[in-house]
């Protein structure tokens, strides 16, 4: 059966990349009729942050990424949290040291550094020298067992070469001389996560390991270990870097957007996982847009591209744009809600009318309050506004039109938008007028503005009669003065 494994740090927010690598498991998972596993790798103490693992928790559900087996739903392959897991770890790595595959370090933090620094200063790249390897096993096992404070590394061999493959970048081989032997255990006697996720993956049955294609110098290192304890390699797959532009890839340190930075700025959940699914799989077709199950019905690891991806806000935006246009009306009301509370027309409009207007013209929810906020009151603006070429509209005949409006919607019984239209319209036919020698003198008396997300007739009855003919007064009497 297919297994598969996410394994986050619960060491901040959730990065692009690293909802991809979430994302790609789930749908070869679910497309495989496998089995997609949550493993949360929090060895690191010294980067663990506070609330984290809860923002894994919601970034996967809000994203509709559910998995089989994980801290909260248990397998049988548990615990599923690598601290809890302690015991099995040092158990793996004394059997490492019996076998001569691994060796006790006793080297302190204070001679690796001045060890480094002599590489440096002969222009060397420090690796580490096997100081301790030729320690006999039973001397160093009297010094960790007198408290002496220790590491355990994995004993590379200095000849010969590793070879692993990978579905993406294939068969990949280095000489051994070139690996470090890397630490298995820390001085805290937690595993580092080069050593837990060998142990976990074994001993959760994972079949095919998903990761970024930045842990392909560590992947031989893997092979080794695996080959030590004599066990069958999952099927390796690494991802494509994604590149913010040709130079740079994305990076949260680099204050590159999270999940959950753009999921603040309004973007859909469903629109970033679609747009991230294409970041590194292409599935063979022009489609672009993709709901989960056909994102689940479509993918395929052959598919997955070992060239970098380029992150596009732009066509994310547009993306994002189509779900949006997409929605049900009343989710749109609720989605839109909040923005209109943080705006300048909080509690003084109908939001459902504000939402008919914006439903069609915006990319992202955090575009709302800018859209919106000149509601409350009318931009000042110059007489010459009101002068409009295509419409053959000067001063005067804005003028003119206005003083009609004014007394045509004055007298109006209903005030909604159907019958502010059909008074607007039907004065323009009366009148001999152009219907935009009406409408834009409207629009401008009620905004002050060149361009607004709705026209004449959205403006006044979102307004409202009492508003509308204050301001198309104030408008007459600046084209009087």
């Amino acid at each position: 059966m297919v297994r598969v494994r996410y394994a986050p740090s619960p060491t901040g927010y959730m990065h692009i990349g690293n909802l991809r690598t979430a994302l790609y498991g789930f749908l070869f998972a679910r497309h495989s009729n496998g089995k997609f596993i949550l493993r949360i790798e929090d060895t690191d103490q010294e980067r663990y942050v506070p609330d984290a693992l809860q923002v894994i928790y919601d970034t996967l559900a809000q994203t509709g990424i559910t998995y089989d087996e994980g801290p909260d739903k248990d397998g049988g392959k548990g615990p599923y949290i690598q601290s809890q897991r302690k015991d099995i770890y040092m158990k793996y790595a004394l059997q490492l040291v019996e076998q001569g595959d691994a060796y006790y370090c006793f080297c302190s933090p204070q001679e690796l550094e001045a060890r480094r620094m002599e590489c440096e200063a002969q222009g060397r790249v420090f690796k580490y020298d096997k100081h301790c390897a030729h320690i006999p096993l039973c001397e160093a096992k009297k010094r960790a067992a007198s408290g002496e404070p220790f590491v355990i590394r994995q004993n590379v061999p200095t000849t010969g070469t590793v070879s692993f493959r990978d579905l993406v970048y294939g068969d990949i081989t280095v000489d051994c001389d070139t690996l470090d032997d890397m630490i298995l255990i820390k001085a805290d006697g937690l595993p580092t996560y080069n050593f837990a996720n060998v142990i976990d993956d074994h001993l959760m049955e994972i079949s095919h390991v998903l990761r970024g294609s930045e842990y392909l110098s560590s992947s031989p290192k893997y092979t080794l270990l695996y080959k030590a304890f004599g066990w069958e390699e999952p099927i390796y797959v690494h991802l494509p870097l994604i590149m913010k532009d040709a130079h740079n890839k994305l990076s949260k340190r680099n204050g590159d957007a999270s999940y959950q930075d753009l999921y603040n700025k309004g973007f859909l959940p469903q629109a970033i996982i679609n747009y991230i699914a294409l970041l590194g799989w292409n599935p063979g077709t022009n489609q672009e847009i993709f709901s989960m199950p056909e994102l689940i019905d479509a993918f395929s690891l052959e598919n997955i591209s070992k060239s970098p991806a380029l992150f596009d806000p732009v066509k994310l935006k547009w993306m994002n744009g189509e779900y949006i246009k997409a929605l049900p009306f009343e989710e749109f009301c609720t989605l839109a809600e909040p923005w209109y509370e943080k705006s300048a027309v909080k509690g003084k409009y109908d939001y459902s009318k504000l939402s008919k207007l914006m439903q069609t013209r915006i990319e992202c929810f955090s575009e709302i309050p800018e859209k919106v906020d000149f509601l409350p009151q009318v931009a000042p603006h110059e007489k010459e506004l009101y002068t409009h070429k295509k419409f053959k509209l000067d001063t005067a005949d804005a003028l003119a039109s206005l003083t009609l409006v004014l007394d045509a919607l004055a007298q109006l019984d209903s005030f909604d938008e159907q019958s502010i239209h059909d008074c607007l319209i039907n004065l323009a036919q009366e009148n001999g007028l152009k219907n935009g020698q009406v409408l834009w003198p409207v629009r401008v008396a009620l905004s002050g503005l060149p361009s607004t997300p709705g026209g004449a007739v959205e403006l006044a009855d979102i307004l409202g009669r009492e508003e509308t003919i204050k301001r198309l007064k104030a408008a007459i009497e600046l084209l009087k003065s």
